[in-house]
């Protein structure tokens, strides 16, 4: 496989549709925020209780990406103190179906690497 390219307006190019993918989805902590984000909108703090290991810094690099790509919608409201909400865009909920099945494979194939099985939780992905 050839390296990444970039295009003309400077977004990277891929060969595979997969890598395209998964570089949109953000790394470690890409998919646990979509994941929270798939339950519905929430507001910063409440994202940040919901994953406590991430530093806030990375939380917000990681929205910033997600909001850059079109994943993730950022509404912030003129009140003081401020307050921020964060949804998924359409996009974002179009990626919901798609990793549905990568969880049900996790749960076949990695039981062991998973602190809950599916029936100690309510939620998909």
């Amino acid at each position: 496989m050839r390296k990444t390219a970039e295009s003309d307006r400077g977004k990277k190019l891929y060969d595979c549709p997969v890598e395209a993918a998964l570089d949109v989805l953000g790394g470690k902590w890409g998919v646990p925020i979509i994941a929270r984000l798939a339950a519905g909108t929430l507001r910063y703090s409440e994202l940040k209780r919901s994953l406590p290991a991430i530093s806030e810094r990375m939380l917000i690099k990681q929205l910033r990406r997600l909001e850059a790509d079109g994943i993730v919608c950022r509404k912030q409201y003129p009140e003081v103190p401020p307050r921020v909400e964060y949804s998924l865009s359409k996009v974002g909920l179009s990626l919901i179906p798609a990793l549905d099945p990568i969880g049900t494979w996790a749960v076949k194939h990695l039981p062991d690497r998973l602190s809950f099985l599916p029936s100690d939780r309510d939620d998909s992905v």
